[in-house]
């Protein structure tokens, strides 16, 4: 039987709503304080930055949703679910720093349910609310049962796998969508080349200013503007760049004209024009859904409550979970994309609200977060603006395609910072005698961290196939599969190199910070 790890937040109750209530007293003391300590620049960075990063997310899946549907859920209904859902999130959820959104399994899941529709000649919309509606219950029975729990079974193996997955995603995408220019699909060599320029200038102008705190140069408060507002000081002045040259045409972000329904339906699904059959018979997928959603949200809380982040208060996974549930179920009513937990979003959420330094560790420098401004404010002003960014449509095509490209590469390899198995994945082309001085290489010898790194490496490939696979659906059961897979890799491993490997160095951190005192 697999061993729980002990986490706060993530324990069995034995009470009914046990976990959910503990959830609320645990976060309430802290409500005010989520918006005081959202009163400063950084949140404003921090929300400019992230606006524009979850703007671009709902259109780009939007369009996809939009392209594996017929356009019966496009755009439009990304951007409102998007809005709405994240307003609620941030408002009400246990832990505000995560940034809810679409994600890829779930636009796979809905295409595979369109098809599934179009084959048996059923209504796709009424369909896909019904599914929703049991999805949404049953994850709603999930939380008040303490099923986040279950999270206690994965561990830092699975983390780092589902955040390296993520991350390289957005990177692959990033150069996949700038390099697309060049092709056929392109308008010529002048544009494929600004594409070009505008995607590596937003990544590295964005990369440079948010690393400006840690140089000798100017004046603190002057670098620390720098670091926060630099993804959209990136982001404005491409744009502007970009804006020299009317005469190139650039690919533009596809919005609709107007505040409608994407294939012009009424809002609001006829759930009761199905045969009754159908009705209990999306039990069925709603199961399907509702693992998806599951491990999605969880694993990526998981994340960002992760020891590195230095957060302070308190966990809230089951409250997320119950609030997840109540937007996929009130979304399904109108035939609105399922949202859950953005994993690269909410990554990059906590780095753009935290103080960072650089520390020697071995001899080599590492960026490491000293604290972290844990607010609502961020989360509501980003999804208000979502949400006010609705009614002027037409001011979109001002920001090219490749600036917002430019942004993902910037996100991936951001949220790729601080990922262990990453970072051990480097030492397979590192000198041995610059390997750092840290924990694991203290205690694990190097041969063993090679092998473990890549049993890691071979999990994250079988999953990459399989996310690109005609069995795509099945994506989140090879994730929750980590788990005794994890088991069965340790035997190969005396038990405290695997625990080395997979917990973070207690006395590192308290020694930065000690450091730092």
């Amino acid at each position: 039987m697999a061993k729980m790890e002990k986490t706060e937040g993530l324990e069995w109750t034995g009470r009914p709503f046990g976990g959910f209530i503990d959830d609320i007293r645990r976060r309430r003391p802290h409500y005010g304080s989520d918006f005081k300590d959202g009163l400063n620049s950084k949140t404003l960075g921090t929300t400019i930055f992230l606006f524009f990063a979850a703007l671009a997310n709902a259109i780009a899946f939007g369009a996809l949703t939009g392209a594996l549907t017929g356009n019966q859920i496009g755009v439009v209904e990304m951007l409102v679910i998007t809005a709405i859902g994240g307003i609620i999130f941030a408002l009400f959820s246990g832990q505000p720093l995560t940034i809810l959104g679409g994600t890829g399994p779930i636009t796979i899941f809905t295409g595979l349910l369109y098809v599934t529709c179009e084959q048996m000649e059923l209504p796709f919309l009424q369909t896909y609310a019904w599914v929703g509606i049991w999805s949404g219950v049953i994850l709603l029975i999930l939380a008040f049962t303490d099923a986040s729990a279950l999270m206690g079974y994965f561990t830092r193996f699975t983390d780092e796998i589902f955040a390296a997955l993520i991350s390289v995603i957005f990177i692959v995408e990033a150069f996949h969508d700038t390099f697309v220019a060049f092709g056929p699909e392109g308008f010529g060599l002048s544009s494929a080349f600004l594409t070009l320029v505008l995607a590596l200038g937003t990544f590295v102008v964005a990369r440079i200013l948010r690393n400006s705190v840690n140089t000798p140069y100017l004046r603190k408060g002057f670098r620390t503007f720098l670091t926060d507002f630099g993804p959209a000081i990136a982001i404005l002045a491409a744009t502007m760049f970009s804006l020299q040259y009317p005469e190139i045409q650039l690919s533009k972000p596809v919005v609709p004209d107007t505040i409608a329904t994407t294939s012009g339906r009424e809002w609001l699904v006829p759930i009761f024009n199905v045969p009754t059959w159908v009705i209990f018979a999306s039990i069925g997928p709603a199961i399907l859904a509702t693992i998806l959603l599951f491990l999605d949200q969880n694993i990526t809380t998981r994340l960002v409550n992760a020891k590195d982040n230095k957060l302070k208060k308190g966990m809230g996974y089951h409250l997320d979970l119950a609030i997840v549930a109540l937007i996929v179920l009130g979304a399904s009513f109108f035939a609105l994309p399922w949202i859950v937990a953005a994993t690269v979003h909410s990554l990059n959420h906590v780095r753009s609200q935290a103080t960072m330094e650089v520390i020697d560790v071995g001899g080599q420098k590492r960026e490491k977060i000293v604290s972290v401004k844990e607010t609502r404010i961020s989360g509501f002003l980003i999804h208000t603006l979502i949400a006010a960014s609705i009614f002027f449509l037409d001011y979109f095509d001002l920001i090219p395609m490749a600036v917002l490209f430019g942004l993902f590469l910037y996100m991936g390899f951001a949220s790729l910072g601080g990922n262990q198995f990453y970072e051990r994945m480097m030492l397979w082309f590192t000198d041995p005698k610059l390997y750092p001085n840290s924990h694991y290489t203290k205690v694990v010898p190097a041969k063993e961290i090679h092998k473990f790194t890549f049993m890691q490496f071979i999990c994250f490939v079988v999953l990459w196939v399989l996310k690109t696979s005609k069995i795509g659906i099945l994506f989140p059961l090879m994730i929750a599969a980590l788990v005794p897979i994890r088991l069965w890799i340790s035997r190969f491993f005396k038990p405290e190199h695997v625990e080395a490997l997979l917990t973070e160095d207690e006395k590192e951190g308290e020694e930065m910070s000690a450091g730092l005192s």
